[in-house]
């Protein structure tokens, strides 16, 4: 199984080399394991229970830019079976200045940043995941880009996850996650259809 990450500032190919972006050290593609969504780049951190995600979602028209972001992470915390009053929380949404972003055609950016208590494969240990979310909204394309940094704050021994508690060799940092996010860049507007 190979790194997706090379040094620190090589851009890593996204979605056959239509998108690129620096992926943090200790990157496993997770594609090589098992199958991921057409839509999806899929990264796990080969010490910690981190994970990254490149997603391609449908361009919300109806969904205000500024609160763009909260659409997505409830969406999220949906799909994560997290939507009940206490497991979820909302902790900041920020637009980001496009001066410092790669991906120049975004109309606007966000970061978002929350918690969410999920269950790992459907199990009914809970366990408390910080969650950074960065929101490139693309209308032109009618596509927004998610870009999502899971990690995990809190295992219940009972999870999946408890054998990679205190494994923890060089943890991504949220600088990280903000870095891959400043990189991202779009080689090939023909991914959008």
């Amino acid at each position: 199984m190979q790194s997706a990450a090379g040094s620190a500032n090589e851009a890593h190919p996204l979605f056959g080399g239509a998108l690129s972006a620096v992926i943090p050290h200790s990157a496993t593609d997770i594609s090589e394991l098992r199958e991921i969504p057409d839509n999806q780049e899929v990264f796990a951190h080969a010490h910690t229970d981190q994970s990254l995600i490149v997603e391609l979602v449908e361009y919300q028209g109806q969904v205000a830019d500024q609160d763009a972001a909260r659409y997505h992470f409830e969406d999220i915390a949906g799909s994560n079976k997290a939507l009940e009053p206490g497991a979820f929380e909302v902790t900041s949404v920020v637009a980001l200045p496009k001066s410092e972003l790669s991906l120049s055609e975004c109309s606007t950016a966000w970061m978002l940043s929350g918690t969410q208590c999920v269950s790992k494969f459907n199990e009914e240990a809970r366990n408390s995941v910080t969650i950074h979310l960065g929101l490139f909204r693309l209308p032109q394309f009618s596509t927004d880009v998610l870009i999502t940094f899971n990690d995990p704050q809190s295992i219940s021994p009972e999870s999946s996850s408890a054998c990679a508690v205190g494994t923890h060799q060089q943890p991504w940092m949220v600088k990280d996650f903000q870095h891959l996010v400043q990189t991202l860049t779009l080689h090939n507007p023909g991914l959008f259809g």
